[in-house]
């Protein structure tokens, strides 16, 4: 069994977290951190975890930590970066849920964090928890830093055709949506259920923290540095990513057939389902599911690709994708525990 401890169990991606792991039968959950819950239980803060989880909140302890096999932080990002290399000296594997350790250039982190990094030169040694991508990799990871929600979708989305060289670089658009637990589990005026229902809206347009992470990603698949355009919406739901993704086809991506080369690449990835061609995926359909679907059109036979891709951004986006990453990290089936289909209505 891995021992696992998780550090901030109280937000939404800790609480979906726990839900995943609990029905894992290769896991062992022996502590979960929170300073502002500190010795009430976790199934009187969560009742739908009632006769799941029997453990209490504690504070954190490096010591108890470190004699994890691997620990999850689902915290916010700055709090991952300050515990990590003691626990790394002691051993224990570390998958972080937050944006500690996505990007691998400091200076571009503290640009859009707006603070110093504890301990950039772990920046380099972090792994990137895109399975499909860094499968290998992550295998043999200490450090594992999770994709946010918008850029697993977006690269998911963008990879064959930029890998098969398919697309323009440089004039790649994502328009994505997101619903509100997104947001975190915290009370801010712009989540009120009075604020959100019944409207949709941009933010971010001059810039969003995922966009950095996103290109350095879109990068390392083509060995050049990408253009993309960003653009994040708030749509009033609780979960789901939808990205709409548009790509200028190159002289090689016109002669092809998209719809078979993009078929072909994932057909052996158990959580990246390619819709038949004529289809198009809903948010609804990987409600609860760690899985992207994917489709894609070339409208009016021109040179513009679309691509279209949902996701839980509880589940594929953050939680159910760090299990996928444990399972590889620990030599279990990478499946394991989180092959639940979506959930309708």
């Amino acid at each position: 069994m891995i021992k696992v401890g998780i550090v901030g169990g109280t937000g939404y991606t800790g609480v979906e977290l726990l839900r995943l792991l609990v029905g894992h039968p290769g896991v062992d959950i022996v502590l979960i951190t929170s300073r502002a819950e500190s010795g009430r239980r976790v199934d009187d803060l969560f009742p739908s975890l009632r006769g799941h989880c029997e453990l209490s909140f504690s504070d954190p302890d490096e010591k108890a930590l470190a004699a994890c096999d691997a620990v999850f932080f689902a915290t916010p990002h700055n709090v991952a970066m300050r515990s990590v290399p003691q626990l790394l000296a002691a051993g224990a594997r570390v998958i972080d849920l937050s944006a500690d350790f996505r990007i691998r250039d400091s200076a571009i982190w503290e640009r859009w964090y707006g603070e110093t990094h504890a301990c950039p030169d772990l920046l380099r040694e972090a792994v990137y928890g895109l399975p499909e991508r860094n499968r290998e990799a992550i295998r043999s990871a200490r450090l594992l830093a999770c994709p946010g929600c918008y850029p697993t979708a977006v690269q998911l989305g963008f990879m064959p055709l930029l890998l098969e060289g398919l697309v323009d670089s440089q004039s790649l658009i994502a328009n994505a949506v997101s619903g509100v637990s997104g947001a975190g589990r915290q009370a801010k005026i712009d989540n009120l259920l009075s604020e959100v229902s019944d409207s949709f809206k941009a933010y971010g347009v001059t810039g969003h923290r995922h966009l950095p992470e996103i290109e350095q990603g879109l990068s390392d698949m083509t060995g050049a540095e990408v253009s993309l355009t960003f653009v994040p919406h708030l749509a009033p739901m609780i979960r789901g990513i939808h990205a709409t993704l548009y790509a200028s086809l190159s002289e090689a991506g016109r002669a092809a057939d998209l719809q078979q080369v993009v078929e072909d690449f994932y057909q052996h990835e158990p959580f990246v389902d390619v819709l038949p061609q004529g289809q198009y995926p809903q948010t609804r359909s990987v409600r609860g599911a760690n899985s992207c679907q994917l489709a894609l059109t070339v409208p009016q036979g021109r040179d513009t690709v679309v691509v279209t891709a949902v996701e839980d951004n509880l589940v594929k986006g953050a939680a159910g994708q760090a299990i996928q990453c444990m399972n590889l990290m620990f030599d279990q089936s990478e499946t394991l525990g989180i092959a639940q289909p979506g959930l309708l209505p």
